[in-house]
């Protein structure tokens, strides 16, 4: 693969839409359309990013017989969809700030503790350069309605067997399927 170019073709409120030109080994000409939270990618090496632009949360009760997750009306997908919560690091925060910032809004939980953190992934690598960190850790309280309007989220918490059957008849987010497959079994 040959990089020749990178074009902006929409600047939207959230995402910018980028076409990458390049060549196959073979010298054929590609393009390959991407979105990406950087509104000025210029160059390839700017396509790879330097931190993350979102928090995804993976909870469990205190006691660790629990995994929470949310139900959310995913525009997207149009419909329900079981996800960890997550969101955008905000300008100023570190990804601990924005993962307590965000189980607040979205759940109305505490994060208790932060047991680790997974390095860097991508979000959907087959058109987005979007990165996230992942926190893991211990949360409790009372669960609340999330406190967007623009957010339909329903958070709850989940038993290892509860989370089998779910698995078997709901939709998922990709990275929260696997995650609770893995953990379900354990």
């Amino acid at each position: 693969m040959r990089f020749v170019s990178i074009d902006k073709k929409e600047q939207g409120r959230f995402i910018t839409r980028y076409d990458i030109n390049y060549e196959t080994e073979d010298g054929q000409p590609k393009c390959y359309e991407i979105i990406s939270r950087n509104s000025n990618i210029k160059t390839y090496e700017e396509l790879h990013g330097k931190s993350a632009d979102a928090v995804v949360l993976v909870m469990h009760s205190v006691d660790g017989e629990r995994i929470l997750l949310n139900r959310e009306f995913r525009m997207a997908a149009g419909m329900w969809v079981y996800n960890f919560p997550a969101g955008l690091i905000d300008p100023g925060e570190d990804a601990d700030t924005a993962a307590a910032r965000e189980l607040r809004e979205e759940t109305g939980l505490n994060l208790v503790s932060i047991d680790d953190h997974i390095g860097l992934s991508y979000s959907a690598v087959g058109f987005s350069n979007e990165m996230n960190v992942v926190v893991i850790g211990k949360c409790s309280g009372e669960i609340k309605m999330s406190d967007s309007s623009f957010e339909e989220i329903e958070a709850a918490w989940y038993t290892k067997e509860e989370v089998r059957k779910l698995l078997k008849n709901e939709r998922f987010a990709a990275r929260t399927q696997a995650y609770c497959y893995m953990w379900s079994r354990e």
